[in-house]
């Protein structure tokens, strides 16, 4: 994995982006990803000696308010919201938007609000989230993944344009 990892890395990062390992704290510096996305609470507790403070310790996996509150106390660097459990169950769209909306208003760190269909990704980014992560609908999009890319892209353009035209209305 260790190998895969250092072939990976700089490809995505000559990009402009962070690799992540989905859990794996050990292998992150040894690899040279940049950081790890844990699930739960108990994860991020063990993860974080190993990553702070110079790699990335993301999560996701908070079933409550609290869990939420408990991971931005510890020091996660963002919070996942609406990715599908163990057996593939989500929130609702609602549910996921506004606890997004909340997390926004109410914290620092970034909140990512897990996309399962292109129409969701401008509802999460029109929520409040920092960063949207789209799920298997990209590669399965009978158009082809960059096309399915660039239109979760302008679903998120519009969502901040609208955003921001509602600021300056307000302003004014």
């Amino acid at each position: 994995m260790i190998s895969r990892i250092k072939a990976l890395a700089p490809a995505v990062q000559n990009k402009g982006a962070a690799l992540l390992l989905d859990g794996h704290a050990e292998l992150v510096a040894r690899g040279g990803a940049d950081g790890a996305h844990l699930t739960g609470i108990e994860a991020l507790q063990e993860a974080l000696p190993t990553l702070k403070p110079d790699r990335i310790a993301g999560i996701g996996g908070l079933a409550t308010r609290h869990d939420s509150m408990a991971a931005g106390e510890l020091g996660a660097d963002y919070v996942l919201f609406g990715e599908p459990g163990a057996h593939g169950q989500r929130p609702s769209v609602e549910a996921i938007s506004e606890r997004l909306q909340w997390w926004d208003e109410l914290f620092e760190p970034p909140c990512v609000g897990f996309a399962g269909a292109v129409n969701e990704v401008g509802t999460f980014a029109a929520a409040g989230a920092d960063f949207v992560l789209v799920g298997d609908f990209i590669w399965a999009d009978p158009r082809g993944a960059a096309t399915a890319l660039r239109e979760a892209e302008q679903a998120i353009r519009q969502a901040h344009a609208a955003a921001s035209g509602k600021a300056k209305a307000h302003q004014g």
